[in-house]
């Protein structure tokens, strides 16, 4: 065999370093993937939370915003199953005389929500604040139906049923209702809006239905 046949022959040395360093890498590039597959889940399931959050806020200031006295049953069933706490506890205790409200007035009030965002998640705590835009339509007898958009201001807890209303009520207008900051949260305990068909606690318990807020 010539010279210029023969191949050069890698020390064992070098062979036994050069694997070992692979092998040193495969730790830190798997660490760095579960870092990054970490990170990218938190994210994905804050955004699964956020939504479902919306969807949920959304469905029950709409809920909450529509009532027929000719179908009243299932109506305040609805109401009651969309809240928790003292707004659900609230609407509970005043149902009976409400209910004879609503009757004497005869008003059908529905609503459609427009568009929503949330403007506060703590998912670990099971908390969050939403703002609601809603189209709000009041018929009374004899008048021509009265429409309204209204943003409203909603806090939801998260309980073994899903996330539900705690509060519910007027979304303030100004600069930190439009941001979304906690300061413009309905206060505890919040009814339904007034304006709506909704009882109202400033008064004890409930008040006859009114047309939406502007009309």
């Amino acid at each position: 065999m010539s010279e210029g046949d023969r191949k050069p022959r890698r020390s064992p040395l070098v062979v036994v370093a050069g694997a070992t360093a692979a092998l040193a890498a495969v730790p830190a590039l798997w660490s760095g993937w579960s870092w990054y597959a970490v990170a990218h889940d938190d994210s994905a399931a804050y955004a699964r939370a956020r939504d479902t959050v919306l969807a949920a806020g959304e469905q029950a200031a709409q809920n909450m915003n529509t009532l027929d006295h000719r179908d009243l049953g299932p109506g305040l069933d609805l109401w009651e199953s969309s809240t928790t706490g003292d707004l659900h506890d609230q609407l509970v205790q005043g149902r009976a005389k409400f209910e004879g409200q609503v009757r004497q007035a005869q008003t059908v009030t529905s609503a459609k929500a427009l568009s929503g965002a949330v403007t506060e998640l703590d998912d670990r705590a099971g908390r969050a604040t939403v703002m609601i835009a809603l189209r709000i339509t009041v018929q009374v007898p004899n008048s021509a139906p009265a429409t309204k958009d209204s943003r409203m201001l909603g806090e939801l807890t998260r309980t073994p049923g899903g996330w539900k209303l705690s509060a519910l009520g007027q979304a303030p207008m100004g600069d930190s209702a439009a941001a979304g900051q906690p300061s413009g949260a309905p206060q505890q305990p919040g009814p339904a809006p007034s304006g709506t068909a909704a009882p109202q606690p400033s008064s004890g318990g409930p008040s006859t239905p009114q047309q939406p807020v502007g009309h």
